[in-house]
């Protein structure tokens, strides 16, 4: 299955972007995972963790290096691709409202 970045309305990829200023550890992390995902491979915990409570079909890689713990949000979309519509360095324990706001205003998008 295709993956693909989100992109905004002036064609900037987000998620590239975002991965640029991580490690080479949570890059490599990031390009293994989604390597998995795109031959088809379900992943689980602890790499993997559905948020279906904010959006069905909603789920998130989780990464972790010495600055940090990072996460990458995507989408499932059936017979289409893999949407990678949002990614954050995380601060707290719960999905702050800010990031579920964008995130669901991004799905909405695609």
């Amino acid at each position: 299955m295709e993956v693909r970045h989100y992109q905004t309305s002036s064609g900037r990829d987000v998620i590239a972007e975002f991965l640029r200023d991580c490690s080479q550890d949570i890059r490599s992390d990031y390009l293994d995972a989604i390597s998995l995902l795109e031959k088809g491979e379900i992943l689980k915990m602890p790499l993997n963790r559905p948020l279906n409570n904010v959006y069905a079909g909603l789920q998130e890689l989780r990464f972790k290096d010495r600055s940090g713990q990072y996460r990458f949000l995507y989408l499932l979309k059936k017979k289409d691709a893999i949407y990678v519509i949002h990614a954050f360095k995380k601060k707290t324990e719960e999905l702050p409202d800010k990031e579920k706001r964008l995130v669901l205003k991004r799905i909405k998008e695609i």
